[in-house]
């Protein structure tokens, strides 16, 4: 019974100093790594840059009228005729409703001119004064300059500016995108290679801007013409950026 008693003593005994051993070795070996210095990544930072350019194919201006009466009512029935006939011009001339917005309407009075020669002399109101403009946007380039004429011949007086635009620049933006990429891996390219080192994997890329083309209205006061308005829409530009980090070989 003694020696059976052992023995089960002498297991248990084993069995204990074999745990504690593998926790001491797991303990070394969880030192060890958490002393070993953390391995370095090497990088190179680079910004890619790209411009697209394209010819724009839709126009926005910005078309109004003023008029002026010795009343407001006066003043106001004007320009309403007026109005309304620039945007019936427009809207026969193949311009959607939904392409003629309202930008500017306004209702002021009108004084006596300064007098410099007696400076404290009281300015009279001598009549009002009405403004109205609309912005239109020009969905076919080859219609605009017969747009043009036709809005100032139907009563517009004025024409606030003329810009260009892309009507759809999500294809544009993604190709300048791709060129930027590629522009940011050339000049990590060069850089290494100038330094002696090798280009790695992609470790980051940062978007900086990519702005779509916007319309950039060029002021012009218009009088009828004989003949369509001669335009020249030029081209559009795309421009933008990124930053890339590249590991280093």
């Amino acid at each position: 019974m003694t020696s059976h008693i052992t023995r089960a003593r002498a297991a248990v005994t084993l069995a204990a100093a074999s745990a504690i051993a593998a926790a001491v070795i797991a303990a070394q070996a969880w030192a060890q790594e958490g002393s070993a210095a953390p391995q370095l990544v090497r990088t190179i930072t680079v910004t890619g840059q790209a411009d697209v350019k394209a010819r724009p194919d839709m126009a926005m201006i910005s078309a109004g009228v003023t008029s002026e009466g010795a009343t407001a009512a006066e003043a106001l029935s004007k320009n309403s005729e007026a109005m309304a006939a620039v945007i019936k011009a427009l809207r026969d001339g193949g311009v959607a409703e939904e392409d003629i917005q309202t930008s500017n309407f306004s209702v002021s009075p009108t004084y006596t001119p300064y007098d410099p020669n007696n400076p404290t002399a009281p300015q009279k109101i001598v009549g009002y004064q009405v403004q109205n403009s609309v912005n239109v946007a020009v969905r076919d380039l080859n219609k605009l300059g017969a747009l043009l004429d036709v809005v100032v011949t139907s009563g517009a007086n004025s024409i606030g500016g003329i810009g260009f635009s892309i009507a759809e620049p999500k294809p544009l933006l993604d190709r300048a995108r791709e060129d930027a990429v590629k522009d940011a891996r050339s000049r990590a390219d060069l850089y290494a290679a100038a330094a002696g080192v090798g280009v790695g994997k992609v470790l980051t890329i940062s978007e900086t801007g990519f702005t779509p083309p916007q319309p950039v209205f060029y002021a012009k006061s218009m009088m009828a013409e004989a003949a369509p308005v001669p335009i020249a829409p030029g081209q559009e530009t795309i421009s933008g950026s990124i930053t890339v980090t590249f590991e280093i070989q």
